[in-house]
C-alpha cells in the first residue's frame, strides 16, 4: 500500500468526521469536486449547490482538528491503515454495493481486503454443534483459499474466526465500534490474533463505543466484502438474517446449513432455504461454487469412519440423543459408546451438548 500524505488523509478525515454528513452527501461531494482537498477548496455556494445549505454549513463548522490528529497518530502505528475510496487497496467488492464506506480503519493485513472471501455468520448464543460447525467450515474454506469474513461477535462469529486462522485464507473481522475498541470485551484476545494474522476492519471513527444501531449497519460490509454468505444457525427473527438479506440485495450467494426441526436456531436457516438459499452440508460444495479453480480436495479431508462408527452414526440420526438410548439402539455398553463418541467428537462428527446428550454433525 503506497503511503498517502498526512495532508491528504486529513482532508479525508475531515470529510468523514463531519457530524451529520452522511455517506450519500460525501459521495456527491467527491463526485462533484474530486478528492477532499478540492471539496474544501470550493466555495460555500458551490458546496451548497452540490449537497444543500445544511450540509455546507456542517462542513464549514467542522472544528475537531484534535480528532484528525489522534487518528493520524493511530495510522502511523505499525499495522494500522486508513483506506480511502481513492486507494488501490480499497476493497473492490465494496464498490459494487449501493452505500460503500468512504473510509475504512484497518488493523492488520490490508491485502486481505481484495482476496476472494466468504462470510460466515450465525447465532451469538450458538449451540455447541453450531459453533463447532462454524469453526469446521471456516477452517476447511480457509484451507481451500477463501478469506473468511465475520463480525467478531460471540458464538458462530468467534468460532468462524478461530477456524479461519488455521488456514492460509485467514480472516477479516468487521466490527461495529471504532478500530481502537473491541466488543464484546471477551473477544479481546481473538481480536489481537485476527489483527496479527488477518485484519480487523471498521468504518466508524476511533473511540466509537458499542452502539446498538451500528451493528446492523456494519453487516452490509460483512456481506459486501464477500462473494457469498453462509448462515450456520439463526433464529426465525435475528440479526443474522439481516446479513443474509443484505447479501441477497447485493447480488451475493446465500448458503444455509440445515439443522434439527426441533431447534429454534435452525428456523432461520430453514426459512432461508425455503426462500432460495443453497443448502450445504459440506465445505466442498461452497468451494466448487465460489472457487472452482481450487480443487475440492483442497479442503481438509474428513477422518475415515470405521464400519462400527458408521453404524453408531446411523443409529444416532441427527437429533440429540443420550448414551442410555444409544445403548438400547445399538446393544453396546456405555463405556464402549463413550469411547466411540469421544473419537467421533475429535473428528468433528459429533458434538457434546450442554445437557450431556450428543448430536451428530455430519
Amino acid at each position: 500500500m503506497e503511503p498517502v500524505s498526512d495532508a491528504s488523509l486529513a482532508a479525508w478525515l475531515r470529510l468523514t468526521l463531519t457530524r451529520g454528513l452522511g455517506l450519500e452527501a460525501q459521495r456527491r461531494l467527491l463526485s462533484s469536486f474530486g478528492p477532499p482537498e478540492r471539496v474544501f477548496a470550493a466555495s460555500g455556494p458551490a458546496i451548497a449547490a452540490a449537497v444543500g445549505d445544511k450540509a455546507a454549513r456542517l462542513l464549514a463548522a467542522f472544528d475537531d482538528d484534535a480528532a484528525i490528529a489522534r487518528t493520524l497518530d493511530w495510522a502511523r502505528q505499525p499495522g494500522n491503515h486508513l483506506v480511502t475510496l481513492a486507494d488501490a487497496a480499497y476493497p473492490q467488492a465494496l464498490l459494487e454495493i449501493p452505500d460503500p464506506p468512504t473510509l475504512l480503519y484497518v488493523k492488520g493485513r490490508v491485502e486481505l481486503l481484495n482476496q476472494r472471501a466468504l462470510a460466515i455468520v450465525g447465532a451469538r448464543n450458538a449451540t455447541a454443534q453450531g459453533a463447532q460447525t462454524a469453526e469446521q467450515f471456516a477452517r476447511e474454506l480457509s484451507r481451500g483459499g477463501l478469506t473468511i469474513v465475520s463480525g467478531l461477535a460471540l458464538g458462530c462469529d468467534a468460532a468462524a474466526h478461530h477456524g479461519a486462522l488455521d488456514g492460509p485464507g485467514s480472516t477479516i473481522a468487521v466490527i461495529g465500534t471504532g478500530a481502537d475498541r473491541i466488543y464484546p470485551p471477551r473477544n479481546q484476545d481473538l481480536a489481537r490474533r485476527v489483527a496479527t494474522h488477518g485484519a480487523v476492519v471498521s468504518e466508524f471513527p476511533l473511540g466509537t463505543p458499542a452502539l446498538r444501531e451500528n451493528f446492523p449497519r456494519r453487516n452490509r460490509i460483512i456481506s459486501g466484502l464477500s462473494r457469498g454468505v453462509l448462515v450456520v444457525e439463526a433464529a426465525a427473527r435475528s440479526g443474522t438474517l439481516i446479513t443474509a438479506r443484505l447479501a441477497g440485495d447485493q447480488g451475493r450467494e446465500v448458503f444455509a446449513i440445515p439443522g434439527s426441526i426441533h431447534s429454534p436456531l435452525s428456523k432461520g436457516c430453514h426459512q432461508l432455504i425455503r426462500q432460495g438459499a443453497k443448502l450445504v452440508d459440506d465445505a466442498r460444495d461452497i468451494l466448487s461454487e465460489l472457487q472452482p479453480e481450487v480443487a475440492p480436495t483442497a479442503a481438509a479431508s474428513p477422518a475415515p469412519v470405521t464400519d462400527e462408527s458408521s453404524g453408531l452414526l446411523d443409529a444416532m440420526g441427527f437429533d440429540p440423543v443420550g448414551i442410555d438410548l444409544l445403548a438400547q439402539h445399538t446393544g453396546l455398553t456405555a463405556d464402549t459408546l463413550s469411547a466411540m463418541l469421544f473419537s467421533l467428537e475429535l473428528q468433528s462428527r459429533v458434538a457434546l451438548l450442554p445437557d450431556g446428550r450428543f448430536q451428530r454433525i455430519r
